[in-house]
């Protein structure tokens, strides 16, 4: 995958495997129209596939991250079922992409805006960032994914109380909800999500992308279930040459250098 510019959408990608996409409508505060729904899905989908990504920093343009949905944008020429499912075709690339995800929240998280971020498996966010579940104030129902992930993050009350109210909340106010890891001074925002995104870089790809999976599908799975599944992707990991490598380097006292295979 290569670094280039799409009509809603900038995508970097460095040599170190990490991709960076950046929704870039700030003067919308990165409000998503049927034009950045689909250059999302296309990515995504790339970056599915591309062995040589081994992390993705998912963030907006200007002050916002995503304010959500553009209600007054581009809307295609056909029944709104039809147009929600072309949308929800666009989360679930997202939520299945195998490398870590990281959003990196540098200001308001709203509505579709917010489930995109909680559909990233880590959220760090600016101490200037605001998220909320908008919809209710919308006249709308949650969507995007939303009724599925958050109240598995929080717990079904707590998701309950932030969709029926929704009311703005603050970064801080966030992390103590649950569903983000690290409130970082904005000065300080990009610094730290690039020193994150390198660590996950550095990992051992196959394994982590096991891992990601395992405990995606084993938070509705029975403990069985689970073990089987760790068991089966155990057994690939002592098969690749990255754990012979980490054995190797811990024998020899320096860092691993995983190789994804």
């Amino acid at each position: 995958m290569e670094s280039k510019t799409l009509e809603t959408l900038i995508i970097e990608v460095a040599d170190n495997g990490i991709a960076t996409v950046t929704m870039n409508r700030p003067e919308k505060k990165n409000a998503a129209n049927f034009t950045m729904w689909g250059e999302l899905r296309e990515t995504w989908n790339e970056i599915s596939v591309d062995p040589d990504i081994r992390a993705v920093i998912m963030t907006g343009a200007g002050d916002a991250f995503c304010s959500g949905a553009d209600l007054a944008g581009d809307a295609p020429k056909m029944h709104q079922l039809q147009s929600m499912n072309l949308i929800h075709k666009t989360i679930q690339a997202l939520y299945s992409i195998m490398v870590p995800v990281i959003a990196k929240v540098n200001g308001v998280a709203a509505g579709a805006g917010m489930n995109m971020a909680l559909a990233c498996d880590l959220i760090v966010a600016s101490d200037s960032a605001r998220f909320s579940e908008i919809f209710a104030k919308r006249g709308l129902s949650v969507d995007f994914g939303g009724t599925w992930i958050l109240p598995r993050l929080i717990g079904l009350h707590k998701a309950k109380e932030l969709a029926f109210f929704a009311d703005v909340i603050s970064a801080d106010e966030a992390k103590e909800f649950g569903f983000v890891n690290h409130v970082i001074p904005h000065d300080e925002l990009d610094h730290f999500v690039a020193q994150w995104s390198q660590r996950l870089a550095s990992g051992p790809p196959l394994a982590l992308a096991m891992t990601k999976r395992l405990l995606t599908l084993n938070a509705t799975a029975d403990f069985s279930t689970a073990l089987e599944g760790e068991g089966m992707a155990q057994t690939i990991n002592f098969y690749t040459s990255d754990t012979k490598e980490a054995v190797s380097a811990f024998l020899e006292k320096r860092e691993p250098q995983f190789k994804g295979r």
